[in-house]
């Protein structure tokens, strides 16, 4: 693709010398641009092609995002700007134009896609009674890979889908479930509230949707700690850039009661270059130049994380329903474990090479978010709410919303790593 771009951008320029040497520098500039980013309607169009893209949009046409009902409700990308817009979601388009179906996982990409946990452990949904934690064993359930969910009803701005399902966990049993997703794009007026600031600039572009994610017990069993629980999680996979920090605040206090501030171990330990914890928060590139994840307890979240493209000028913000005083989260850790319920609340993982030479997923970057463990008797539910939002504008402009949402300014993001 790089190299494309800049064929595209010298043949550009030269045709433009050659014919019209009076114009302004700033034209070229401007038809250069163009071919940097995919906009929204490209992409949107792109995906089209191989599936069903239900869109919704608010008021002013201008903020809109592309769901994919054939993918769990996926939200597969979104814009700021209406079709000419950024598009904010990474797609695997190379996936798409397969036309294939791969038999561990299907990586289709996509900014929330709908999961459920834990992925390892003797409660695992991942992996099939008696089989080791290895790669060659590890499938993702069709449920949350390629099954479609039923639009249960839909307007401009909101969309609702259902599904019934049944899952049987690495121990045996069987969670027969229902599962409902509501999607509703919101208003400027309703990101600032939902942001706790005043109001949004008009010279900031913005979209935001809230993702209302509900699980029913519809079996004749209670799902109990003894045999498993199981837990929402919303994954977002977003364009990386080589100027992409991500950003979660953290509660403080000392290790001997809280537990350390961020579990780094999950492909190795991540280098001091690429994470940096200070006072209240903490820094993890978004570079897509090395595979490496990171995790939060209950503990240690807030309901906030993010992420600030200080070059592009793009604000991503995430937020969640974090239930006061739990601390049951399912563990996903590839092993019979001792703490099935010491799982992590926030994840955020930066793509890379695998080993030296290998190609990597996207590359990409993710933000992730889960629900506590669901103790849920029978007819009884449990739901996970997220709010994603992406800000463009200048760094005058976002300067003052990052300081009240993650608490430190746009200069200390851009020198984290310094």
């Amino acid at each position: 693709m790089k190299n494309r771009i800049v064929v595209v951008s010298i043949f550009i320029v030269t045709v433009f010398v050659m014919s019209c040497k009076n114009n302004k520098k700033e034209e070229i500039l401007k038809t250069s641009e163009i071919v940097k980013f995919n906009t929204y309607h490209k992409d949107v169009t792109f995906m089209k092609d191989y599936t069903s893209i239900i869109e919704l949009s608010d008021a002013s046409g201008k903020s809109k995002v592309a769901i994919a009902a054939a993918l769990q409700g996926r939200v597969m990308t979104s814009s700021a700007f209406g079709n000419e817009g950024r598009s904010y979601g990474w797609i695997n388009k190379e996936l798409f134009k397969s036309k294939d179906t791969l038999e561990h996982i299907n990586v289709f990409g996509g900014e929330e896609r709908f999961w459920l946990g834990p992925e390892g452990g003797q409660y695992s949904i991942f992996f099939k009674k008696g089989d080791e934690f290895t790669l060659e064993n590890w499938y993702t359930p069709r449920l949350i890979d390629l099954e479609h969910f039923d639009v249960e009803k839909q307007s401009t701005s909101n969309v609702v889908f259902t599904k019934k399902a049944s899952l049987k966990n690495y121990s045996g049993f069987q969670f027969d479930m229902g599962i409902e997703r509501e999607i509703s794009i919101l208003s400027k007026e309703a990101i600032s509230q939902e942001l706790g600031i005043y109001a949004l600039g008009n010279n900031i572009k913005a979209v935001a949707y809230q993702t209302k994610n509900t699980l029913t017990n519809l079996g004749d069993a209670d799902w109990k700690k003894e045999t498993g629980l199981l837990s929402i999680w919303l994954l977002g996979m977003y364009n990386h850039s080589p100027n992409t920090t991500i950003m979660i605040p953290y509660i403080s206090g000392e290790v001997s009661e809280l537990g350390i501030p961020v579990n780094d171990t999950y492909f190795g330990k991540v280098p001091a270059d690429r994470l940096v914890v200070k006072d209240a928060i903490i820094y993890f590139s978004g570079d897509g130049k090395y595979r490496s994840k990171i995790g939060l307890s209950p503990m240690r979240a807030k309901d906030v994380a993010g992420s600030y493209d200080s070059k592009n000028g793009i604000l991503t913000i995430v937020k969640y329903n974090k239930p006061e005083k739990v601390t049951d989260y399912v563990n996903s850790m590839w092993e019979i474990q001792d703490e099935p319920f010491a799982g992590d609340v926030i994840n955020a993982y930066n793509d890379g090479e695998p080993s030296p030479g290998e190609k990597p997923l996207g590359p990409f970057y993710e933000l992730e978010t889960s629900s506590s463990a669901m103790s849920l008797k029978v007819g009884e539910s449990g739901t996970h709410i997220q709010l994603t939002c992406h800000l463009e504008g200048s760094e005058e402009d976002l300067n003052p919303i990052i300081k009240k949402v993650f608490g430190v300014n746009s200069s200390a993001i851009k020198n984290a790593f310094k």
